[in-house]
């Protein structure tokens, strides 16, 4: 059986609202309510972060704190690709969804060779660039950078020549190559999205299971139809952010909630119908905010339920 190690990556300088670095501890402290001892079974690790860069005068108007969402993408993707080489099963706990980027890019480190499958369970497409995105936010961007795909057809930013060399650093995190390609994709959920990120999506013909297909055609028929579309991936990375719940059902304690979602259920089967499959070497929960909890600690504690539950299941199989 393979040795789980949670990596715990506080950092939340890719998003437009502070304090979804404070969700892993949010998380922490609704497995201490809960009288849970996950934290203190399995080994962890904790990256450094750049968080004080959130004070610093913002050059990269397109590509907010670039440079330090560099820096924490490279330092995650090589814990990633570290834990992954000695074997282990990496459960990441990031602050912001740019960590994405960094935990795909040790994947592809750790396995060169091979195929990289992306199941990605959020409300957002996450397929902008610098050239596309409207807010500058980079936790709208780490798909984008994965594919190695700027969308310069829907191009409405002309970025500086700084943030051009940092976003093609980003682009080479790892290994200096494309992650992932555009067929080795699914998304679950995604519902709020701008039409550039639209015209991508179909053009790259990535295919998004929402939720409304999910639960007409059936949960496991959709899952059971992903992995026979990842069939051609040797490993398989699975980014969850919370906000692929329904705010109105769940909590709205994340960064940019959005209604008619999954729910905690939905998504626990979502992942362990993945997980059986036995090609997921690595999951990433992302984007818990506790300060933007209007019921408590609600996200933080769905979140961690969510979490021992799949975490049940990487031990079955792995």
């Amino acid at each position: 059986m393979k040795e789980i190690k949670i990596i715990k990556n506080r950092s939340d300088i890719g998003a437009g609202t502070r304090g979804s670095d404070m969700g892993i501890d949010a998380i922490e402290i609704a497995a201490i309510n809960a009288k849970s001892k996950y934290f203190d079974v399995y080994n962890y690790e904790d990256i450094e972060t750049s968080n004080e860069s959130v004070y610093n005068k913002v050059n990269n108007s397109f590509a907010k704190r670039i440079d330090s969402v560099l820096s924490q993408c490279k330092r995650l993707s090589n814990h990633v690709k570290v834990n992954l080489q000695e074997n282990r099963f990496p459960i990441v706990l990031s602050g912001d969804h740019s960590s994405a980027l960094g935990s795909i890019s040790g994947v592809k480190a750790a396995f060169k060779q091979q195929k990289v499958g992306v199941v990605w369970i959020d409300a957002h497409a996450d397929i902008h660039s610098p050239y596309t995105s409207p807010s500058g936010n980079i936790h709208g961007m780490p798909l984008a950078a994965a594919l190695g795909n700027d969308n310069l057809d829907a191009q409405i930013n002309e970025v500086s020549r700084e943030t051009f060399e940092l976003w093609e650093r980003m682009k080479n995190i790892g290994v200096p190559t494309t992650k992932v390609l555009p067929e080795d994709v699914v998304y679950f959920g995604v519902r709020d999205t701008e039409q550039p990120e639209d015209e991508q999506i179909e053009r790259l013909g990535i295919k998004n299971y929402m939720v409304a297909e999910v639960r007409h055609r059936g949960l496991e028929v959709c899952v059971a139809e992903a992995l026979e579309k990842l069939a051609d991936a040797d490993v398989i990375y699975i980014s969850f952010d919370v906000d692929a719940m329904d705010c109105d059902m769940v909590s709205y304690g994340t960064g940019t909630p959005v209604a008619k979602g999954f729910d905690e259920f939905e998504i626990i089967k979502i992942i362990n119908q993945l997980l059986a499959s036995k090609k997921v070497v690595c999951v990433e929960f992302v984007e818990v905010n506790p300060l933007l909890d209007l019921k408590g600690n609600k996200m933080a504690e769905t979140a961690f339920m969510i979490l021992e539950e799949i975490t049940k299941t990487v031990k079955k199989y792995y």
